[in-house]
């Protein structure tokens, strides 16, 4: 598999895999990471929804791993349980379709 040079903003490029995101995420990224702002994060961070950065000299940086483990975590609403593309995937009509 070959290498190419990617491109974040505000980061400098780095040959990674293109299937390959970088590890340790500054907390923009790993704020876009997750589709919220910079702002939700930081009160995430602050309840502890999302997990504390690790400290590399005095950098600030989020754990992928992490960061995937407490957005697995987080609870779904109500809307989110309902799916009629489970009876369709189970072959059962579905019963009814929510707009």
């Amino acid at each position: 598999m070959g290498k190419v040079t990617v491109k974040l903003p505000g980061r400098r490029p780095q040959a990674l895999p293109m299937n390959l995101p970088p590890r340790g995420l500054r907390r923009e990224e790993a704020a876009e990471y997750i589709g919220v702002s910079v702002g939700k994060f930081d009160e995430m961070v602050t309840d502890g929804r999302m997990p504390q950065p690790k400290r590399i000299d005095a950098r600030k940086v989020w754990d992928l791993r992490a960061v995937d483990r407490a957005f697995d975590a987080l609870g779904s609403s109500a809307d989110d349980e309902f799916n009629e593309w489970d009876e369709v995937a189970n072959d059962q009509a579905p019963s009814q379709i929510r707009a």
